[in-house]
């Protein structure tokens, strides 16, 4: 984090099919250096549900919640100074092959064993294919970040398996709307119970928004995000269930990459 936080940033690159400007960056410190993503509010197109120049605080928003979990699913993320400006500063992940996919398309009417389905999508001339994802401990988890969150974009892209078996998610800068907003590719577990650990977390996250989490995220959010916030964990441990798609905004984010 320190590294991230006051290190000297050189800009390497751009990755060229993001929506907003992502810089691929060197970030050196004493000797130290490390590869790390740099996403400046200077090159964040403007939303029209979301207030311009505020993504960079919700993704660092993100991984505040993430840590406060224990999981550790977000790569670490600062908000700092750099090339451009003020901008969001997260550590590179340098995605590893999977053994077995996370998320599939399949002809057959349920799905396997081992998968989820998440719903029928139209894939061209006239047919149709199941969209499902694996029965993973680790995407239990982050569909748990998400509904927290209230993250409006998970696509199968902003899943980053490492090489040490961990998986990340990234990409959270539409997140923490006060409106119901999720949007996600995992929808497998919609209204199954929350496992003993999935409540054990949320308890945790009660307290912290009590106190050192809600402060931190009070510099970042608005204080009705904040308050939203506390409000869908209240709401996770009261129904104990994961959650439905509401039906007010559309429940999967397309393409699902």
């Amino acid at each position: 984090m320190e590294l991230l936080t006051r290190g000297e940033l050189t800009v390497r690159g751009q990755l060229r099919d993001a929506s907003n400007a992502v810089l691929y960056c060197e970030v050196a410190l004493d000797g130290r250096t490390a590869e790390c993503v740099y996403k400046p509010v200077a090159g964040e197109r403007p939303l029209w549900d979301f207030p311009d120049g505020t993504l960079a605080e919700r993704e660092v928003a993100a991984y505040l919640v993430s840590e406060a979990t224990g999981w550790g699913l977000v790569p670490p993320t600062v908000l700092r100074d750099g090339p451009y400006g003020e901008g969001m500063c997260q550590l590179w992940i340098d995605e590893a092959e999977q053994e077995q996919e996370l998320l599939a398309l399949v002809e057959d009417d349920e799905p396997g064993e081992g998968w989820k389905a998440v719903v029928r999508a139209e894939v061209g001339d006239g047919r149709t294919a199941l969209l499902v994802h694996a029965d993973d401990a680790r995407l239990r988890r982050i569909a748990l970040l998400d509904a927290v969150i209230n993250n409006a974009d998970r696509k199968g892209g902003h899943l980053l398996p490492a090489p040490d078996g961990r998986l990340y998610g990234i990409d959270h800068g539409v997140a923490f709307h006060t409106e119901d907003k999720l949007r996600t590719l995992l929808w497998g577990w919609a209204d199954e119970p929350l496992p003993d650990e999935a409540v054990a977390v949320l308890g945790r996250l009660t307290a912290a928004l009590e106190g050192e989490l809600g402060g931190r995220l009070a510099a970042l959010l608005t204080g009705a995000e904040v308050a939203a916030v506390g409000t869908r964990v209240a709401e996770l441990l009261h129904t104990g269930r994961y959650p439905r798609p509401g039906g007010q905004w559309p429940a999967i984010p397309w393409p699902p990459v």
